[in-house]
């Protein structure tokens, strides 16, 4: 039976940990929770060994296979109720351990996952009737499927892929990131008490107790594991689609957003300063350079300001350079920027603080005038810094638009009532999401239509993942029969 935690106890346990961290370090002491309790609650699921975890998932992948696709509609049931129940701890958890977001933000995302991750009705069957017989094509489970989860949305990958995977009627074992252990992991117990209440196995998906380079290397070559799928960086994308199994890879992005005269300026400008704000910049869908044609820039800028931006001076926008970007030696031995950890994901008046400058709460946002060359508008900066580039007109806003993505292919957004440049930019960039005159957000069914995710696979194709992309494709054949007309 699941603890009751009070909101007295969580306000407690998340002190504690904030007043152990400095600038977004990781959590030095955690006397209340870890990677593998929290409270009085023992997670299940968690291992110290991978092949352990590996083992004990298949165990449960094959109770779950036993079972019916409504059986599994009833775990998937309870894993909502609960994630709805147990979102502001969640996401008060994530913000302590991470350093990163908001957790009025994150509440929210672990609702919209909640209610518009799709289950096993998105698993329907095909057939296909004709003179020769009938042919059915059902979408079946790879089996164990191998997923590894990133730090900035961590307790969210872990429930929107595992109500996608369980529909499809797999087995899952998480090497979570290692800034997010905790987090993921209550998440995973939270999966695996839906099952055993709904009846079905006490172990459904597994996760490890301390992840590592190792953990997941032994997860990528098991021979259990049929199916692989990374949310994260390029790096850890590229080790997964190099195992020689199949792998579904949602890697990075650097979405721009273009705004022309024609735009309903008010509305642009309030819409992207929610969809970069949210959750402080994290998502990786959000808007995180903008492209304004000359004879609107002024009043867009304006009007992000009437929306909780900060508009930075020059001076402030080269103090808070050096301090969001550090030097880093390549093995090469040539020195490049890169971002810093302890920035990412922080309060814009976190940022702000660090160079000397206060600034009140109410500011969400810093925007600032640069060149297209600058490297807040080329590197994916994941903070609420928001740099703005003028433009003549639509074509040097695509050119430089484009360019700016990296051919990432992963979101970009418009914001123009002109349907032949929505058009043109939309062919131009080829990106999985593209998001006209909305927040970024709406990208994922936040106050948009559409289904959610947070596993969006641009490199491998499968797009707003969902239980259909984890399974495979199978055929039955009956010839000559069963076809009545």
């Amino acid at each position: 039976m699941a603890i009751e935690i009070t909101e007295a106890q969580i306000g407690k346990i998340v002190a504690q940990v904030l007043q152990s961290m400095d600038g977004g370090a990781a959590v030095a002491d955690k006397p209340d929770w870890d990677s593998t309790h929290y409270g009085q609650r023992t997670f299940a699921g968690i291992f110290t060994d991978m092949n352990a975890a590996i083992e004990a998932t298949q165990e449960g992948y094959k109770a779950l296979r036993n079972m019916t696709v409504a059986q599994r509609e009833k775990i998937i049931t309870e894993i909502r109720r609960l994630t709805r129940e147990e979102a502001p701890i969640m996401a008060k958890l994530g913000v302590a351990e991470t350093g990163m977001g908001r957790v009025d933000h994150k509440t929210a995302k672990h609702i919209l996952v909640a209610d518009k991750t799709p289950g096993t009705e998105d698993i329907e069957p095909r057939a296909r009737t004709g003179d020769d017989g009938l042919t059915l094509i059902e979408m079946a489970p790879f089996g164990l499927v191998g997923s590894i989860t990133p730090s900035t949305n961590p307790s969210e990958t872990v429930i929107c892929n595992s109500i996608g995977m369980i529909a499809a009627g797999n087995g899952v074992v998480f090497n979570p990131h290692p800034n997010a252990i905790a987090t993921s992991n209550y998440a995973v117990d939270l999966v695996n008490r839906a099952s055993a209440a709904m009846g079905g196995p006490k172990v459904l998906v597994c996760s490890m107790a301390k992840p590592t380079l190792e953990s997941a290397s032994i997860m990528q070559s098991h021979p259990l594991i049929k199916l692989l799928v990374c949310t994260g960086g390029p790096g850890v994308v590229k080790a997964v689609l190099s195992s020689g199994k199949k792998a579904i890879g949602a890697g990075a992005g650097n979405p721009p957003v273009i705004v022309d005269d024609t735009a309903d300026i008010p509305k642009a400008a309030k819409d992207i300063i929610d969809g970069c704000s949210f959750d402080n910049n994290l998502p990786c869908i959000a808007e995180k350079e903008v492209f304004a044609f000359n004879n609107i820039a002024d009043d867009l800028i304006h009007y992000m300001r009437q929306n909780g931006a900060y508009q930075l001076s020059r001076e402030q926008m080269e103090a808070l350079e050096k301090i969001v970007l550090v030097e880093q030696t390549g093995k090469d031995g040539k020195t490049r920027k890169v971002i810093n950890r302890k920035c990412v994901g922080r309060d814009a008046a976190v940022l702000m603080s660090k160079i000397g400058v206060t600034v009140d709460s109410s500011v969400r946002c810093l925007i600032c005038e640069t060149d297209f060359h600058h490297v807040f508008v080329q590197e994916e900066l994941m903070m609420p810094i928001l740099p703005i580039v003028r433009v003549r007109d639509i074509d040097e806003a695509i050119d430089l638009a484009v360019k700016a993505e990296h051919g990432n292919r992963h979101t970009a957004h418009m914001h123009s009532k002109n349907v032949d440049h929505l058009t043109r930019f939309a062919r131009a960039v080829e990106t999985t999401i593209f998001v006209k005159n909305a927040p970024s957000y709406a990208g994922i069914g936040f106050g948009g239509e559409g289904h959610t995710t947070f596993t969006i696979a641009g490199p491998t194709g499968e797009g707003i993942t969902s239980a259909r992309s984890f399974t495979r494709q199978r055929r039955c054949v009956m010839a000559d029969s069963f076809h009545i007309i």
